[in-house]
């Protein structure tokens, strides 16, 4: 086992090259143990270097209403009344604090996605 930090693109093509070959390793073994300490690495190399932004607000939850099948209708329970759920989804109204609470545990979509401006 030859592990190092992942400083470059190039130790980055290698780990993940390694890690295909190690995949299926047994874990508690000296291959098992080098999957899980490259994984590691490999994450933390494409969080630093890939980020993933967070989705709009209103995005996600249209796409979440779109999971679930709901209609705005259905959403006038959580929101208030089925006009101001066509103006929180029209982008005329922000969500308020209330909102946010309900949405995030009626759709569990996460509250740091919710809170953001838009």
């Amino acid at each position: 086992m030859n592990i190092k930090p992942i400083k470059t693109e190039t130790d980055y093509q290698k780990a993940l090259i390694r890690l295909d070959e190690i995949f299926d390793a047994q874990k508690g073994s000296k291959k098992g143990d080098e999957l899980e300490i490259l994984s590691i690495l490999i994450d933390q190399y494409e969080k630093e270097n890939f980020p993933i932004d967070l989705p709009d607000p209103i995005e996600a939850i249209k796409f979440r209403m779109e999971q679930m099948d709901l209609r705005n209708k259905d959403l006038a329970e959580v929101v208030g009344n089925k006009s101001r759920v066509s103006e929180v989804l029209n982008r005329k109204r922000k969500l308020s604090l209330d909102m946010i609470r309900k949405l995030n545990t009626y759709l569990r979509i996460p509250t740091e996605v919710l809170v953001q401006e838009y």
